[in-house]
């Protein structure tokens, strides 16, 4: 039977031999890579549990949203401006 720690205080102070080996550049590649974390809220994730579900969703209101502007990703909206001063 392992014995379990009473104390789950902090030490004063830490040496660094006892905090293991580091690793040089551990986590180089993903933080070049970036990531755009972002927390939904536990009822949402109910209804998107993935997140392939949710980049669907978000895609397809993207769509909406375009559509009901009249703007495409490539417009400017100067058609509109000139429409509206003749």
């Amino acid at each position: 039977m392992k014995k379990v720690k009473e104390s789950d205080e902090l030490r004063p102070e830490y040496r660094r031999e006892d905090m293991g080996q580091g690793i040089r550049g551990k986590y180089y590649e993903s933080y070049q890579k970036g990531t755009n974390l972002v927390l939904i809220n536990p009822d949402v994730a109910k209804v998107f549990p993935t997140e392939a579900a949710v980049n669907e969703a978000l895609m397809s209101l993207i769509k909406v949203a375009q559509k009901s502007t009249g703007l495409t990703s490539h417009s400017t909206g100067r058609a509109k401006k000139q429409r509206a001063g003749n």
